[in-house]
């Protein structure tokens, strides 16, 4: 009998595990730190004068740290606006002044635009993280 319960826990754990992973940004890294342990490979600045860098080059399974030094609230999302689909983990939610947050984890090579959902045209809100 014992033996039968411990099988099953053991499907069930390997079951769950084969099941993690993704680019929803909710994994939360587990491992060595480094680029592509989900550690923030590049920080983001916004400022009164809009975001800089506006362009970053991470490895894939990092994060993108975004840092609000302007005196107003930035919604920083995803492309394309208003549906933010391209690249969720970068869907930050609003960042009072002074507060800062790390994206999710960003898995898949490709490039990813960003913009601030409150002002989506201001060009100095504009930029693109390129997942390597």
């Amino acid at each position: 009998m014992f033996r039968h319960q411990c099988r099953v826990l053991l499907l069930v754990a390997s079951g769950l595990a084969a099941g993690c992973g993704g680019d929803d940004g909710s994994s939360t890294p587990t491992g060595p730190s480094g680029p592509g342990s989900g550690t923030s490979a590049a920080t983001i600045t916004i400022s009164a004068n809009g975001v800089s860098p506006s362009t970053a080059a991470i490895p894939r399974g990092s994060r993108v740290t975004f840092v609000n030094n302007d005196a107003e609230p930035h919604t920083m999302s995803s492309n394309p606006h208003p549906i933010h689909t391209d690249c969720p983990p970068l869907n930050m939610g609003t960042l009072g002044p002074g507060q800062s947050r790390e994206s999710g984890i960003l898995n898949t090579a490709r490039s990813c635009g960003f913009h601030d959902h409150d002002d989506p045209t201001n060009p100095s809100l504009l930029g693109t993280i390129t997942v390597q």
